[in-house]
């Protein structure tokens, strides 16, 4: 029998993600903290949202923080890390592609 951990990350009462390590699931908490912090800030706003655009919005904020504050800091463009990984997946190739080439 094997023992696995798992961090799960909960929220009012409602379980929200699963983690197998302490960084992720603190990561993740931490994000929706930022996000429930935005939420309060989007209510205030004289633009007509719905509450689940509130909530969308604030998460996809979230999700984006660092290219947010590089904007807001007054950078022309976001410093996404975001590019950098679609570069790397460029370099890799799926199993079938793999399996394809290998049978030709």
């Amino acid at each position: 029998m094997a023992v696995v951990v798992k961090y799960v990350v909960e929220r009012n009462g409602v379980e929200r993600m699963t983690f197998t390590t302490k960084k992720e699931a603190d990561a993740y908490d931490k994000m929706l903290d930022i996000a429930e912090s935005l939420e309060l800030m989007l209510e205030k706003v004289d633009v007509p949202l719905s509450e689940q655009q509130i909530e969308s919005l604030a998460l996809e904020i979230a999700k984006s923080k660092d290219d947010f504050m590089s904007v807001l800091k007054g950078a022309k463009e976001p410093t996404t890390k975001a590019a950098s990984k679609n570069k790397k997946s460029d370099n890799v190739a799926s199993i079938d592609d793999n399996n394809a080439k290998q049978a030709s």
